[in-house]
């Protein structure tokens, strides 16, 4: 088995008022932090590769089904981002770098009051049923995602369009009700024909288009060769479901698939020769979420105690021989500038401190809890099976209740129907609004029922700052309130390996939790 090693390079710097946007860190002591990446080690490593050849037709293994539909403006889960990251664009989408660069929209400027946005559509974009993209399109789809027909915004954030307007065929003016440096980023959500329902049609703009789907079981996407851009390698991918980590690994081993993610160490260590191995970084906060409304947790003084029985050193040595970033609060290493590294030592691991809060919270002799586990994901069962020991340590029972990816989304992350559960969660787009807006009150992807006016109130001011560094400081402020308040458990941002066959060439990561398919190749 062949290693390559990448460091995922660090994060876009998000847009001055008058600029477009441009294009593991270091723990506990001196000697880990030498090891921070320099700007020349985050540059793409070249990947073991032969001659590219163009056509073939990829399997890919995923531990998940997709959400019930394709619609780019409504997806919840992040294995569905992942893959419809290839069929779907917005007017700007990220690069390996973090950058957002120009897509359906070949060019833009920002007015310098930072309240509105001119986009200039890119010559001869297509759909997948070949139709060409027009200004009334892009009107369609941003109205659409910023609900500006029936007042019910379809994103977070979106809500900060006051309206979308065609200058002329090919330019469109985008306004809003006030200044947000951070509107740019949200415009990677993706264009679709005008008057289309994504319930019942998937079109988009992307390398690949959407042929068909069988739940539980497999789908399907093949190359569009009207695509605007530098065409895809492959005919077609095929994404075959696989939710159990054992079942993955043999159908690598067996030639059933030719490439999988987000494996272990373990799972990766399984594999021969005949295979490469990439290591990246996941791009997400793995962390055990405390339902902050049901008791225990709804005590802050309880998750405060709790904090200190977590060795995060001992869950990243079992999961991936010590690879991964401690983190500390919700946000990843990939945010460059919003990232705040020693919040990871806010709660060093002190068992014998945590029973005595424990003790002074009223549970001297501990409690009892359940922590829900999609049972498609390895490495989250794994972490809740070291928790689950480290908590026993304290005199906490928690019991392990594994279902399946469709019962946690609607039950646990929907419905909110749990007491603690061990999943990472990613940002749709790369802003730290899109990380930091869920833990509000009144947001519907709330679902840790976290409500703290103070909270509220910096979140505010966040947003509506049009200055970049009093912005950033305003969301270290929000991580510092989450890991105070101890609103979770935070873990890590997991390591990412990524298996490929011998013949396979070309993936790359982004700094964000998507797969792009265009770039991967057979080889000679």
């Amino acid at each position: 088995m062949r290693i390559s090693k990448r460091i995922p390079a660090l994060l876009l710097a998000l847009l001055m008022l008058t600029v477009a946007l441009s294009g593991c860190s270091g723990d506990k002591s001196n000697e880990e932090a030498d090891k921070t990446p320099t700007p020349e080690q985050t540059e793409q490593e070249a990947i073991p590769s032969g001659e590219p050849l163009m056509g073939g037709d990829l399997i890919v293994g995923i531990a998940q089904d997709l959400d019930d539909t394709f619609d780019p403006h409504q997806m919840v889960s992040a294995g569905t981002r992942e893959v419809l990251f290839n069929v779907f664009e917005g007017l700007v989408k990220p690069d390996t770098k973090g950058n957002l660069v120009p897509a359906v929209a070949s060019d833009y400027e920002i007015a310098e009051t930072g309240d509105s946005f001119i986009f200039t559509l890119r010559e001869g974009v297509k759909f997948h049923n070949g139709e060409t993209v027009t200004a009334d399109d892009v009107v369609y789809s941003i109205s659409r995602i910023a609900g500006l027909d029936d007042g019910k915004p379809l994103m977070d954030g979106m809500d900060a369009i006051a309206s979308v307007e065609a200058r002329d065929e090919k330019t469109i003016t985008v306004t809003l009700s006030e200044p947000n440096i951070e509107l740019l980023a949200l415009l990677t959500a993706g264009i679709i024909p005008e008057g289309c329902d994504p319930s019942v049609e998937t079109v988009g703009t992307g390398p690949f288009m959407y042929k068909s789907r069988s739940p539980q079981e497999n789908v399907i996407i093949e190359k569009f060769d009207g695509y605007w851009g530098e065409e895809a390698f492959v005919d077609s991918v095929t994404y075959k479901i696989i939710s159990n980590g054992e079942a993955l690994i043999m159908s690598l081993q067996g030639g059933a698939i030719d490439l999988a993610a987000h494996l272990t160490s373990a799972q990766a260590n399984e594999l021969s020769d005949d295979f490469t191995v990439l290591e990246g970084t996941m791009n997400l906060v793995q962390a055990l979420y405390l339902n902050n409304e049901v008791e225990p947790f709804d005590n802050v003084e309880v998750r405060r105690a709790i904090s200190y029985a977590l060795d995060r050193g001992m869950i990243m040595d079992f999961l991936a021989e010590g690879r991964g970033t401690e983190v500390g609060s919700s946000m990843y290493p990939a945010f460059g500038k919003y990232f705040v590294p020693e919040l990871s030592d806010h709660y060093s691991y002190d068992p014998e401190k945590a029973m005595q809060l424990l003790a002074d919270a009223g549970y001297p002799d501990g409690f009892e809890f359940d922590c829900t586990v999609p049972s498609n994901y390895q490495p989250h069962i794994d972490t809740a099976e070291i928790l689950a020991e480290q908590l026993r340590a304290i005199g906490i029972t928690m019991e392990i209740q594994l279902v399946d990816w469709e019962t946690w989304l609607t039950e646990t992350y929907l419905s909110r129907n749990y007491e603690t559960t061990v999943v990472g969660v990613d940002a749709s787009t790369m802003t730290a609004r899109a990380m930091l807006e869920r833990f509000t009150s009144d947001s519907g992807s709330n679902f840790i029922n976290f409500n703290d006016e103070e909270y509220d109130e910096i979140f505010k001011k966040a947003i509506s700052s049009i200055d970049d560094e009093e912005q950033v400081s305003y969301y270290k402020e929000l991580l510092s309130i989450l890991t105070d308040r101890a609103a979770n458990l935070y873990i890590q941002d997991l390591c990412d390996l990524v298996a490929m066959r011998e013949g396979i060439s070309g993936y790359e990561f982004y700094p964000i939790y998507v797969m792009d398919m265009s770039k991967v190749y057979f080889t000679e």
